[in-house]
């Protein structure tokens, strides 16, 4: 029989593995998209929505999705919901018809708003709080920053053999995830009262997302007028139902509210700025999908080497003076892009930005992911890891399609790429503000242990 820590390791490893492909599969599109469009004649509005598809149905389905988390069992939600995550990838991946893709990467990003959460609140109630957890959150975190920089990664590594193995990739890793999750991951029960789903927030906070995005995405004004009145009627519909789906009294924490705003404000920067970049590396400086991944590599190893060292400076200096420095670097490596033209040096002008971004982004997406979880008690970390989860999704499909829109405004294609940059960097800016201000109205995790070295125990 597996001893109690094995098994807690072996639960967090498979755990993070299924956060691991969510945050992978927001990015693998990138560097493919040029090759898809080109096999398979689609337009560019069809391959827009590859990306923010699958962006939008994440952020828009995660507050249920941490809801069901509670109401019907953390375990039971994420094995059924990673399953339906790998049909989709399949199916993905055998199909031609442009639509249909679409329709795929929609269900996959609902079927990763139901996973998420799960994984991450099965972390936080086997973990105690203190520094096993934090260590164990550290290692989750990890796992998700660094699945967008390795989607990118291997989406130009395989993009050069064939697009298809871009929807097919996840498709192993969720099936062994699977085949062991059931042995090593505790049943539990079900922790929330069976007192039904709350349909018409669920409904209302979702159409608000969607058509939010969209009226970013399409510049339409109608589209962004009737999502303010969604999300309007949201509050309206949680303010007075009996069992809410985000009970309203947890916005008053100051510590939460703050941790959510700027882990949106993070997701902007980063994803918005790598979203632009991608498209630089390709459109201005002709680079193939195969030297965008490859040259995106040092910023992924700087994400993981830092991310490694931020529970260690989180016992020292805290969660808010972190999170703030963590932001404020990523801040630097984005606007570190301004000095980007026709013919930059990979080694002189993009190689330093990437890191610098990368370290900034490593110290930042952990600390945010920690306060927010910290803020609310064990019966409600399906409720927690949603919203910050949704609060980053909703701000990859923000800053993508807001970034998309300001690289639109200038004359020449350079200027609306240093426009999209300084737009980004102002986000990761305005991210630190954030977090500096309010996430200090709690006592901070202590410096006895480091918080994201490999586990001894578990996490949500």
């Amino acid at each position: 029989m597996m001893r109690p820590d094995r098994r807690a390791t072996a639960a967090l490893i498979l755990l993070c593995a299924a956060v691991f492909l969510d945050s992978m599969d927001l990015s693998l599109m990138g560097v493919a998209l040029p090759a898809i469009g080109a096999d398979l004649a689609l337009p560019e509005g069809t391959l827009q929505w590859l990306m923010s598809g699958y962006a939008v149905a994440y952020g828009g389905f995660l507050l249920l999705g941490g809801r069901l988390a509670d109401l019907l069992g953390r375990r039971r939600m994420f094995l059924a919901s990673l399953a339906v995550f790998a049909a989709a990838s399949l199916a993905g991946g055998l199909l031609s018809d442009g639509p249909l893709l679409v329709a795929t990467r929609v269900v996959k990003g609902v079927a990763a708003a139901l996973t998420a959460p799960a994984a991450l609140s099965l972390i936080t109630t086997t973990f105690a709080e203190g520094p096993r957890r934090n260590r164990a959150l550290g290692v989750y975190a990890l796992a998700g920053a660094t699945g967008y920089s390795a989607g990118l990664i291997a989406s130009g590594l395989l993009t050069e053999v064939s697009w298809r193995l871009v929807f097919f990739l996840p498709v192993p890793v969720a099936l062994l995830v699977l085949a062991a999750a059931p042995r090593v991951i505790p049943a539990g029960r079900a922790t929330g009262p069976r007192t039904g789903f709350d349909t018409a927030g669920a409904g209302a906070v979702t159409g608000g997302v969607l058509l939010l995005v969209y009226a970013l995405t399409e510049t339409s004004w109608p589209a962004g007028a009737a999502a303010l009145a969604l999300l309007g009627a949201f509050v309206a519909i949680e303010r007075h139902r009996r069992n809410p789906l985000v009970p309203l009294d947890v916005l008053r924490s100051r510590r939460l509210a703050s941790a959510n705003l700027a882990a949106l404000a993070w997701a902007c920067a980063t994803i918005g700025w790598q979203f632009a970049a991608v498209l630089y590396l390709q459109g201005v400086l002709g680079y193939s999908a195969l030297d965008t991944g490859l040259g995106i590599v040092p910023m992924g190893l700087a994400i993981v080497v830092t991310a490694n060292l931020a529970g260690r400076l989180i016992g020292r200096w805290g969660l808010r003076r972190t999170a703030a420095l963590g932001l404020l670097v990523q801040g630097a490596g984005i606007l570190l892009f301004l000095r980007t033209g026709t013919s930059s040096g990979y080694a002189t002008v993009l190689l330093p930005a990437l890191i610098v971004h990368g370290v900034g982004n490593g110290l930042s997406f952990p600390s945010l992911n920690i306060a927010a979880v910290s803020s609310l008690p064990d019966d409600r970390q399906g409720l927690a890891s949603g919203l910050v989860t949704s609060a980053v999704q909703i701000g990859a499909g923000i800053g993508v399609a807001l970034l998309a829109a300001v690289m639109a405004v200038p004359a020449s294609a350079l200027d609306g790429y240093r426009a999209a940059f300084l737009t980004a960097g102002s986000f990761s800016l305005l991210g630190a503000v954030i977090a500096y201000l309010g996430l200090r109205t709690r006592a901070e995790p202590a410096a006895a242990e480091p918080a994201t070295t490999a586990p001894t125990s578990t996490r949500a």
